[in-house]
């Protein structure tokens, strides 16, 4: 019988890129990236497994001095700059044209189906960034790429050339819910107490550009260890700082472990556990660009996040869960000579 390709996996395929598949990627600097004749730089597709099809990843690395084929298309995509400098400009077709700067370590949304184009900053280095879409969802619904790619509607709901569309101001939509179109550095972002998922942890979640894929930052620091929590698919985790280890299982699975570091990723499945440990000497703090937006909803389990799993939450206390993951922390952290601080 003959195998199909989905909408989606036809359109990688034409596209001429690898396609990397797995459960994490160890350091997003070091991927190695391929010609992608149509962003005009070099690049690869991500598909983790714990997406799910949701939606998915790719690294981009723009040449020194280069910059990007201009493009515009009916699916979300959010940006985290891995490394350089450089600038991103965004219009509609006889509109204002908006630009935004950024660095290493900052966050931005491509508002839905606007024109926009990738510039490098530097003439000397390259720069890389990690970009997050709702893709698959897209082409597999509509398998259209005319009506993605040169679908003439103007979404000016979500951005109308506004002057300070990208000032990075924002405001306080509620606790921890930050709304912007732009993040300087999410690496130095001030994070607010989230007492409910322990580990002395701060949080932050960003609403970007009327998406429905969003982001969050949480930092825990030395010696501890977060709560497990499960949540749908398609949350893609990268460190921005520390050093440790994630567990991921589903209800009574087998434990996969995952180690990071600075740059690592990776996506945990739909509706598995997962927890993560801080084994290094210096606060860990991740950033998290999934669904789960609080102004537009489109999934029930992100909800439950901080609610304990007795009560119908998706949450494990600490005092409910398994011994075997406390000694595995305790044993980690005699191995650096690190001390357990109270959970």
């Amino acid at each position: 019988m003959a195998e199909f390709l989905s909408p989606y996996q036809e359109w990688q395929k034409e596209e001429g890129i690898p396609v990397v598949k797995g459960f994490h990627i160890q350091d997003l600097k070091t991927v190695p990236v391929h010609p992608w004749p149509r962003k005009g730089a070099k690049g690869v597709f991500i598909n983790m497994d714990g997406t799910g099809d949701s939606n998915d990843s790719y690294i981009c690395e723009i040449p020194p001095g280069g910059s990007l084929t201009p493009q515009k298309h009916l699916y979300e995509e959010v940006i985290y700059v891995v490394s350089g400098r450089g600038a991103t400009t965004v219009w509609h077709d006889g509109g204002a044209r908006q630009t935004v700067e950024w660095q290493a370590g900052s966050l931005f949304a491509i508002p839905l189906n606007a024109w926009h184009q990738h510039f490098n900053g530097s003439g000397n280095a390259p720069a890389r960034y990690y970009g997050v879409t709702t893709a698959p969802l897209v082409m597999n619904l509509f398998h259209n790429r005319d009506f993605i790619f040169n679908n003439p509607y103007v979404f000016t709901d979500r951005f109308a050339g506004q002057g300070e569309y990208f000032s990075g101001k924002g405001k306080f939509l509620e606790t921890r819910v930050w709304e912007s179109n732009f993040i300087p550095d999410v690496k130095s972002f001030e994070l607010q107490p989230w007492k409910e998922r322990g580990a002395g942890g701060v949080n932050v979640n960003f609403e970007l550009a009327e998406n429905t894929l969003i982001a969050h930052i949480s930092q825990f620091p030395v010696g501890t260890y977060k709560k497990a929590h499960r949540h749908g698919p398609g949350a893609h985790v990268i460190i921005l700082s520390g050093t440790g280890y994630s567990l991921l299982w589903p209800d009574r699975g087998k434990r996969t472990r995952v180690d990071w570091q600075e740059g690592s990723v990776f996506v945990p499945p739909d509706w598995w556990w997962h927890q993560h440990f801080n084994a290094g000497a210096e606060p860990a703090r991740y950033l998290a660009i999934r669904w789960g937006s609080t102004k537009y909803k489109i999934d029930e389990k992100w909800d439950r996040l901080a609610r304990d799993r007795r009560e119908g939450g998706a949450q494990i206390e600490y005092d409910d869960e398994d011994p075997e993951i406390r000694g595995i922390f305790e044993e980690q952290l005699a191995k650096v000579g690190a001390k357990s601080r109270t959970r």
